[in-house]
C-alpha cells in the first residue's frame, strides 16, 4: 500500500528493524498499565510446546465454552467459566491468534525483516493453508462462522500513536472459496458520500458481520480515523463516523467496541468505548487505563482486551460494555483472546 511517511528506503529499513526488535520483546498493541498484576500461573495439561493436538482438541471439547489465548506466545485454551483455572497449552506459537467455529488463525514472524506467515488451522491443529505475508503482525480476526479471516500488518513504523509515521496493510481471506485480498485499500472508498482516494490512506482492524460479507474497519486519511463499513463481494467501503479505531462488532450486531483517542490525540492514549450503530451514541467504559488493542466481546454485555504490566507480562481484562462497574482481571499472563466457537 501507499505509505504515509515518505521515508527513504534506508530510513524505512531502520524503522522496520526497530519494529522487529520491539515485536520480539512485547506483543504489538498493548499499553503498559501501572496497576500490578498477580503472579502468572499456567497449570495446563502439558508444558508449553509439548502438548499434543489430541490432548488440546480434547480439552476444547470439555465442559462449557473455551477461551483461546496466547500464553507467552503459545496457543492455549482455558475455560470461559473458570478463566483462572487450568490452562491447556499446545505446540503452536503465534504473535497473534484468533479462533471461531472450526478455524484458528495464527500470525507468525518468519524473520526480523518483516516476513510473516499466516497459518490457518483446524481445531485438531492441523494446518489447512499457509500464506506468506510482508509486515509485522498486529491485528487478526475470524468471522463467527470460521469462513472469513482478516489480518493487519505494520509495513512502516510500529505504533498507531504517531500521526504520519506508520503504514499498515489489511488483508482478507475467504477460506471457503480461497479468494484472497492482499490489501483492503484497493477497495473503492466513499467518504461522506463521495468517492475518495488518497496516498495517505491506511486500513486496519477488520471485524466481520454475521453474513460473512460485510465488515467494519478503521480507515485513516487526512488526519481522520474513520469507522468504515465494507462489502467484500462488491470491493467497496464507506465511512460511518469519525474517531473510531480498532472496531469490534458485538454478537448482536448493534454496537462497536473501539478505542477512542483521548482528546482526539492518539499520542495521549486511548479510552475503551462502545458505539451504538443506530444512534451513534458513544459510551466510555470503566477502564481508565489506555487500551491499545482490538477488544473482543465475551458476550453482549462484556468486553475483554489485553494490557501489559510494567514488567512486560500481558494480561486479559474484562469490563461491562455499558460503562458501569469496573475492570477485572480475566486471564493472567495471556493476550490475543477469542471465544472458541464464536467471535467477531
Amino acid at each position: 500500500m501507499s505509505g504515509q511517511s515518505g521515508l527513504s528506503l534506508r530510513a524505512r529499513g531502520a524503522i522496520a528493524g526497530s519494529a522487529a526488535v520491539l515485536l520480539a520483546v512485547v506483543a504489538v498493541g498493548y499499553t503498559v498499565r501501572a496497576r500490578p498484576g498477580p503472579a502468572v500461573t499456567t497449570s495446563g495439561t502439558a508444558e508449553a510446546g509439548t502438548a499434543s493436538s489430541t490432548a488440546e482438541a480434547g480439552a476444547a471439547r470439555g465442559d462449557g465454552p473455551r477461551l483461546r489465548v496466547l500464553s507467552n506466545g503459545v496457543l492455549s485454551t482455558v475455560s470461559l467459566q473458570d478463566p483462572g483455572g487450568p490452562r491447556t497449552l499446545t505446540s503452536q506459537r503465534c504473535d497473534r491468534a484468533f479462533a471461531a467455529a472450526d478455524t484458528i488463525a495464527c500470525l507468525r514472524p518468519v524473520n526480523p525483516l518483516g516476513a510473516t506467515q499466516l497459518a490457518i488451522l483446524g481445531h485438531d491443529l492441523r494446518e489447512r493453508r499457509s500464506i506468506p505475508l510482508t509486515g509485522f503482525p498486529n491485528r487478526l480476526r475470524v468471522s463467527a462462522s470460521g469462513r472469513m479471516v482478516a489480518w493487519t500488518l505494520f509495513i512502516d513504523g510500529h505504533s498507531y500513536a504517531s500521526g504520519g509515521g506508520f503504514s499498515t496493510r489489511a488483508g482478507i481471506l475467504d477460506t471457503r472459496t480461497g479468494t484472497l485480498v492482499d490489501s483492503v485499500e484497493t477497495f473503492a472508498a466513499t467518504v461522506d458520500g463521495r468517492p475518495y482516494r488518497a496516498a495517505d490512506m491506511n486500513v486496519w482492524g477488520v471485524t466481520f458481520t454475521g453474513d460473512d460479507n460485510r465488515f467494519y474497519a478503521t480507515m485513516s486519511s487526512g488526519g481522520h480515523r474513520y469507522l468504515v463499513e465494507g462489502d467484500f463481494a462488491a470491493r467497496t467501503f464507506r465511512t460511518v463516523t469519525d474517531g473510531v479505531e480498532c472496531p469490534s462488532l458485538s454478537p448482536d450486531g448493534t454496537r462497536i467496541a473501539f478505542k477512542a483517542a483521548i482528546g482526539g490525540d492518539p499520542a495521549r492514549g486511548w479510552r475503551l468505548s462502545v458505539l451504538d450503530l443506530a444512534t451513534k451514541k458513544t459510551v466510555a467504559l470503566a477502564e481508565s487505563h489506555s487500551v491499545d488493542d482490538q477488544a473482543i466481546w465475551l458476550d453482549d454485555r462484556t468486553v475483554a482486551y489485553g494490557l501489559q504490566r510494567s514488567d512486560g507480562t500481558n494480561d486479559v481484562w474484562a469490563v461491562p460494555a455499558d460503562g458501569t462497574g469496573g475492570p477485572r482481571l480475566f486471564v493472567s499472563g495471556a493476550n490475543s483472546p477469542s471465544v472458541d466457537g464464536s467471535g467477531a
